[in-house]
């Protein structure tokens, strides 16, 4: 991933837009530390800051077309473009080997309706002077993050955070995910599987071969990468199995000059927690039985409290789950940053798309549950892709996420729910454990394998969200609680913690478009309403294997 920004349509000089725009793009150059580009004309400007990941050497942005009336600059990651190279543009005289410069030639052939052809996690803005024109668009489900403005003088602006957008725009909100955006047809979205609509309900039984084989396949395409890479493994189940196919495939990765296996083309692991935390041990436990070189961090509570501005101000946002887990996240990743890896592998997204946080142990009805687990796939650019994409790019740290790959999802959301519910003693994400539970050649052992949901903010040790709630109890007056309302209208916070993140907000993002990029996770049909898992009581032994924590990034 990398930091985008532009300015569409501007009435200002030339030389101020340049000026203007490189102190804008500047904000966000944590996420692209390796190099910057810019396109200006009479009235456009694009901005890059690059991660280099794909083709380091030659990819930098802007990329253009041959005449350079073409010019792009994409947040993201193209996995399909080789496919779209052989089959589509094989005349077509590319400049790069960038999986970028693909959307170039789709956007001449096709026009808007290249987005659809895409497949991978991606956020660009081409501008084409020929046609006068330009796109804007974000992935199916916002994996890369993004943000659109109105400017007084009617320009129209776009970046990968709100910082850049928020001294200069008279309004701006999130870019919806699965949309793009010209100024001739404003926002459209062009990603509407089936499953997306509310009224359809699967039908489909679980064929687990063809789960099994498809998560594989959206594994492997994420190893598309020309640097040190690797995987995040908590010790739960998403996390684990990610890395479990990576190990697979890996093995087979040799470097050409080498006789042994070289350094990187092995897998190397990450967790981190409180000191003896359960996602530590359940980590080790599952590092140990793939094989990966596994890296083990600790932080302090104390640590975590200290970084909490920081981390709201990569993070933008207040919701209190997303900030505690994002905390040992954001650690997490200037560690694997400072090792000299720049992309890993994690597993966001399954618990939305299998209804696995525990809650979901209350849904009333089948149907229920597959209208809540759409919900949650629908609203996941708010919660765990924004934690997963900000706290690591901070660092300059890209995360893929296998399981919101759209060829599983098609297959994954169309299982009916009934196959997914808690019934007869199952526990949650069943159909996805017994996908994966092959005997006679285990991808985990059975302890991960059918180890129980625990969310990550818990499994890092329960001491961090004590410790939180402790802290936020001596910052926050009663006082001040019993005002919230006064003091913030709209989402107003209802606990000390609550509070304590949405002042610390307000401080570094000011106005009512800045409060209105931001959702709140509250469990649907919970016991209670923190966030966090352990209070939903759902810990009960379960006929399929001996009670167990779990949470996976």
């Amino acid at each position: 991933m990398c930091g985008i920004f532009a300015i569409l349509g501007s009435k200002e000089d030339t030389e101020t837009l340049r000026k203007k725009a490189l102190g804008l793009s500047k904000r966000i150059r944590h996420r692209g530390p390796d190099w910057n580009g810019i396109y200006v004309d009479h009235k456009r400007v694009l901005c890059h800051e690059r991660l280099g990941i794909v083709d380091p050497v030659s990819g930098a942005q802007p990329l253009y077309n041959q005449t350079g009336t073409i010019a792009l600059t994409v947040n993201g990651e193209i996995y399909n473009h080789k496919a779209l190279r052989q089959s589509l543009f094989k005349d077509y005289q590319f400049k790069t080997a960038s999986d970028c410069e693909v959307i170039i030639p789709l956007w001449e052939q096709f026009g808007a309706e290249a987005c659809g052809r895409l497949d991978g996690m991606f956020s660009f803005v081409l501008t084409d002077s020929v046609k006068d024109t330009y796109l804007v668009a974000r992935d199916p489900l916002g994996i890369t993050s993004l943000y659109i403005g109105w400017h007084k003088d009617g320009s129209v602006w776009v970046a990968s955070e709100l910082k850049s957008l928020m001294d200069d725009c008279e309004r701006y909100e999130a870019f919806p995910p699965g949309h793009y955006y010209t100024p001739e047809t404003g926002f459209k979205r062009y990603y509407e599987p089936s499953w997306w609509t509310p009224a359809y309900v699967p039908q489909g039984a679980a064929d687990l071969t063809v789960l099994r084989e498809s998560l594989e396949k959206a594994v492997v395409k994420r190893l598309m990468t020309d640097v040190p890479y690797g995987v995040l493994i908590s010790g739960g189940l998403d996390s684990s199995l990610v890395g479990a196919i990576a190990s697979r495939h890996a093995a087979m990765r040799v470097e050409e000059e080498e006789k042994e296996k070289a350094w990187w083309p092995q897998i190397h692991s990450f967790s981190i927690g409180l000191p003896n935390s359960p996602d530590l041990k359940a980590a080790r436990e599952a590092a140990t039985f793939l094989g990966t070189i596994h890296h083990e961090f600790n932080f302090t509570v104390q640590e975590g409290i200290d970084a909490l501005a920081d981390v709201i101000w990569h993070l933008e946002t207040y919701d209190v789950t997303s900030i505690r887990a994002s905390t040992p996240m954001y650690f997490l990743a200037r560690k694997i940053k400072a090792m000299g890896v720049k992309m890993v592998l994690s597993g966001e997204g399954a618990d939305e798309v299998f209804g696995g946080y525990l809650y979901f142990h209350n849904a009333p009805s089948p149907a229920e549950f597959h209208q809540e687990a759409l919900r949650r796939v629908k609203n996941l650019h708010y919660f765990d892709l924004l934690r997963a994409n900000k706290s690591t790019m901070a660092w300059g740290l890209e995360v893929r996420v296998p399981f919101l790959d759209k060829e599983f999802l098609d297959v994954a959301m169309n299982i009916r729910p009934e196959d997914k519910v808690y019934a007869e003693g199952k526990m949650e994400k069943h159909v996805l454990r017994k996908a994966f539970d092959t005997p006679e050649k285990p991808y985990l052992p059975d302890s991960i394998l059918w180890r129980q949901k625990e969310q990550f903010s818990d499994g890092v040790g329960y001491g961090w969200i004590d410790g939180l709630k402790d802290y936020a109890e001596k910052q926050v007056t009663d006082e001040e609680l019993a005002s919230a309302a006064a003091k913030f209208p709209y989402n107003t916070p209802d606990t000390k913690e609550a509070y304590l993140f949405r002042k610390i907000f307000e401080s570094l993002f000011h106005g009512e478009s800045a409060q209105k990029t931001v959702e709140k996770w509250i469990p649907t049909w919970g016991k209670s309403k923190d966030p966090s898992g352990r209070v939903q009581l759902v810990h009960e032994k379960h006929t399929d294997a001996p009670l167990q924590h779990d949470k996976d990034y």
